[in-house]
């Protein structure tokens, strides 16, 4: 999401891991190396490795609250991450002090909390039996709890086994007063050799498989996943996007530390996850993946309702020599007037026209566009685009549950698909389309992106993983812009009311071809 100067804040309220693989220790790591400014507040004093814990010393109340007074003075967060709480009277304390937050703070705090009571090498981590008051008083308070196999097991006495396993589980756990939760698939076993985890809050739910690392090198998987989720959370990703993100960070610390020869080492805190191998797929209904692990989606919670007979051959593809500048018009008239200018790229996006007036309107849209041998999608009437020939289509997020892709494709016709965030990229890319949008990389004046603002960094990021498919940024990119966007490596940029509301748009257009090009010929000679 977009970037700003000042670094989000996140506390990290947690023991300490004297072997430096969890607990503060890994929060710190994390939070940090993902981009957020980190806070602790240090619960406990373990002693603990990778083969088990030795002590617990658990810090008295009057010391966690004056950490707490400390840092709210200067570095209220925007999330706190809860990890070990050590006893009930810290349990209480906690719950006490988010309570305050959420009536004093200008802001209610995003509450993220990995229900540690258990070390994943088997240590007990509690000096008694806190969960009931962890029900009663801090599960009310959190917006995303974070448990393994094990923790479900002891938050709602489900055994996960089977996928209705999940979703049974999940609605215990929500029930219990919690906002959404992320069931991790490390320690459950569904589907063979893959690792499958779960979010859901209720009303959107959201599934992701990753080969299984094997490995025993995974000490503070738990602590590093819930800590990476603060940091992206922080920054403004949005849930679904930040669950991506993360198990691409685990996914790459697990893999880094696989072959190390230390038994039961700690999993790596690295960098931000760039390699798409790293990454999950998103299960989608339909898809070669989903078939072979015998999944199914609930077609109410966001997953897509037709069918795609073939995932494994794609749209027909696009001239990539002639993805530059990508305008995209609503009438017939500034179509022919940006096509006369020599674009090859552009879109057609009626909204108005209904009818017969709306399909004689796209008749004469697509003889513009083979006038004047140029790459014309039409926006949204994928039905008469292919009765009536079209270059191409171009879908919306929304439009993909409705549109027969399969026809599209047996037509031939070229396909576009709008995507925000790196969920919806992954989920998008299985279909194999013509090319992907990106966006809205900054605010527009066309339509309200509140919450889907991606930034260049992020398009950046989502450039590099998708390098098998062309990619177009789009939203609010002005030529002061243009070059910064054009940083990311993207293939195209779509622009609207740059032209449109411009002065003299056929000059716009020209500056427009000639900071593409520029960027063509350096990259010619690097």
């Amino acid at each position: 999401m977009e970037q700003t100067n000042n670094k989000a804040v996140v506390w990290t309220i947690a023991g300490s891991d004297c072997s430096g693989g969890a607990g503060i220790q890994a929060d710190t790591k994390t939070i940090h190396n993902l981009g957020a400014e980190v806070c602790s507040v240090i619960t406990a004093v373990t002693a603990q490795n990778s083969f088990g814990v030795e002590a617990i010393n658990p810090m008295p109340e009057d010391v966690i609250l004056s950490q707490i007074k400390a840092l709210e003075q200067v570095k209220p967060a925007s999330v706190i991450k809860i990890g070990l709480l050590a006893n009930n009277q810290q349990v209480e304390l906690v719950a006490a002090q988010i309570t305050r937050f959420n009536q004093e703070w200008t802001t209610k705090p995003y509450i993220i909390y990995d229900p540690v009571a258990v070390a994943s090498n088997g240590g007990d981590l509690t000096e008694d039996d806190i969960l009931p008051t962890i029900k009663e008083r801090l599960l009310p308070l959190v917006d995303l709890i974070t448990p393994n196999g094990k923790e479900l097991q002891k938050l709602t006495g489900v055994f996960a086994f089977s996928w209705d396993c999940l979703t049974t589980a999940a609605q215990k756990i929500l029930a219990l007063g919690v906002t959404a939760t992320i069931i991790k698939g490390g320690h459950i076993k569904i589907a063979d050799n893959k690792s499958i985890d779960f979010c859901t809050n209720g009303q959107h739910s959201y599934w992701l498989s990753s080969n299984r690392i094997n490995t025993e090198n995974s000490h503070g998987t738990g602590c590093t996943f819930a800590s990476a989720l603060a940091a992206l959370i922080a920054q403004g990703y949005a849930l679904k996007d930040a669950f991506v993100i993360a198990k691409a960070y685990i996914n790459q610390g697990l893999d880094k530390v696989k072959s190390h020869q230390h038994c039961q080492d700690a999993i790596w805190q690295g960098a931000w996850p760039n390699n798409i191998n790293h990454y999950p797929e998103v299960l989608v209904k339909g898809s070669t993946l989903a078939t072979d692990i015998d999944w199914f989606a609930e077609t109410s919670q966001g997953e897509s309702s037709h069918k795609v007979n073939d995932f494994d051959s794609g749209f027909s593809s696009v001239d990539i020599n002639n993805f530059g500048l990508y305008p995209v018009v609503d009438s017939l008239d500034w179509l022919e007037r940006l096509l006369k200018t020599g674009v090859k790229l552009i879109q057609y996006r009626e909204k108005k026209l209904v009818g017969d007036d709306l399909e004689q309107s796209i008749v004469k849209a697509i003889a513009l566009g083979n006038q004047y041998n140029a790459m014309l999608f039409i926006n949204d009437h994928w039905q008469l685009a292919i009765k009536h020939k079209a270059y191409g289509v171009h879908l919306g997020q929304e439009d993909i549950e409705q549109a027969e892709l399969t026809n599209i494709k047996q037509a031939g016709l070229r396909l576009g698909i709008s995507t925000h965030g790196h969920y919806e990229l992954l989920k998008i890319k299985q279909y194999k389309p013509s090319y992907l949008a990106i966006g809205a990389i900054f605010p527009t004046k066309t339509k309200d992106m509140t919450g889907q603002i991606q930034g260049v960094k992020t398009l950046t990021d989502l450039v590099k993983l998708t390098p098998d498919i062309p990619t177009v940024a789009i939203g609010g990119i002005s030529l002061n812009r243009a070059s910064a966007v054009l940083t990311s490596q993207v293939n195209s940029i779509a622009v609207v009311t740059a032209i449109t509301e411009a002065p003299d748009p056929e000059s716009v257009i020209q500056q427009f071809q000639q900071l593409i090009q520029t960027r063509k010929n350096r990259e010619h000679h690097a």
